[in-house]
């Protein structure tokens, strides 16, 4: 019987009599272990390699990379989610062992998460409830500087066009913007959009600007102060992927200024400022703590998720010698994050 293996770093991510491990349970013999941190290098590959399918998740103890060359019984490795670095070594992903992750799971609720902060921060939700909620004059709104807008015909600049942004571009698209693209690594992107060949032009040419990108050496801090001035008054930043693509205190300098707007789901470092950041303050930004994107529905009982299918979908591939979708080559790990 194949053996399948989560060696989870504190606690386990997947319950053990939910719905996820009794699928798996019906594809092999499922094996969880807690505590995995507390597990030596040579003592837990002795135990992965006993597996013929690892299974990884941010929780997990991390792969010893010695597995890459000694991989015993392993030979397919699920993750659990986007970026797979804290667990599975590069070395593993140049060892030829496929490994899969779950591929465009979060499209769906993330393109939706940074839809509504677009929406909502061009419509200036937030100055507009806050007025109210003030008890002050409707008719006073315009007086206080409200500029609000629609985005039919507006410039839109997305700033990366993987899974996640083409899905952001089919919900975008009803709208009637003017689409645009600068991502140097999508061999294609959407039909409705026109490819920019530059960072510099992209924020030239729009007035609002959407971030895709994954973080990496090349892209942390790129939108910068340099390329923020080159957006026009009232410009629109919305970013639901990577704080540190930001230049955040060029960023922060702009929205304390009122000069442009912004709708963030992630920060640097942290995705949340404690209590009196003067950030709070901006009536210009809306900020949500990196869970834009959840989708619960808490009446719910347990159930397979998207991406709990799509890792079960793999597997059962992997079982019947069928290719493997959403495997990670050295390209997509490296720019994952």
């Amino acid at each position: 019987m194949t053996k399948i293996l989560f060696m989870a770093a504190e606690r386990t991510h997947i319950t053990p009599d939910g719905p996820f491990a009794h699928a798996l349970r019906e594809l092999g013999e499922l094996r969880i272990v807690e505590k995995g941190r507390d597990i030596n290098d040579a003592q837990a590959l002795e135990q992965m390699q006993a597996a013929d399918i690892l299974i990884t998740h941010w929780t997990g103890r991390k792969i010893p990379a010695d597995l890459a060359h000694s991989p015993g019984k392993v030979r397919y490795i699920v993750n659990l989610g986007g970026t797979c670095k804290a667990t599975v070594p590069v070395e593993i992903i140049r060892s030829g062992i496929p490994v899969t992750n779950w591929g465009d799971t979060p499209a769906r609720p993330v393109a939706e998460g940074a839809m509504s902060l677009l929406l909502a921060v061009l419509k200036d939700l937030r100055p507009r409830i806050e007025h109210l909620a003030a008890e002050k004059s409707p008719h006073t709104l315009k007086r206080n500087g409200l500029v609000s807008g629609t985005l039919y015909g507006t410039k839109v600049g997305l700033y990366g066009c993987g899974v996640i942004g083409n899905q952001f571009v089919k919900m975008l698209e009803p709208f009637a913007p003017e689409l645009s693209v600068f991502d140097p690594y999508a061999t294609d992107i959407p039909e409705c959009c026109k490819r920019i060949e530059s960072l510099d032009a992209l924020f030239q040419t729009s007035e609002i600007v959407v971030v895709w990108a994954g973080w990496s050496k090349e892209t942390e801090a790129s939108v910068n102060a340099e390329r923020l001035a080159m957006l026009p008054d009232h410009g629109i930043i919305i970013n639901a992927a990577r704080g540190e693509i930001i230049d955040q205190d060029a960023l922060f300098a702009e929205l304390k200024s009122g000069r442009l707007r912004a709708g963030l789901d992630v920060l640097v470092g942290d995705n949340y400022f404690p209590k009196g950041h003067e950030a709070h303050t901006w009536p210009n930004l809306i900020l949500t703590p990196h869970n834009i994107n959840v989708a619960h529905w808490p009446q719910r009982p347990p159930h397979l998720s998207y991406g709990d299918q799509v890792a079960l979908d793999n597997i059962k591939r992997f079982l019947a010698g069928e290719p493997l979708r959403f495997i990670m080559d050295e390209t997509r790990y490296l720019h994952s994050s």
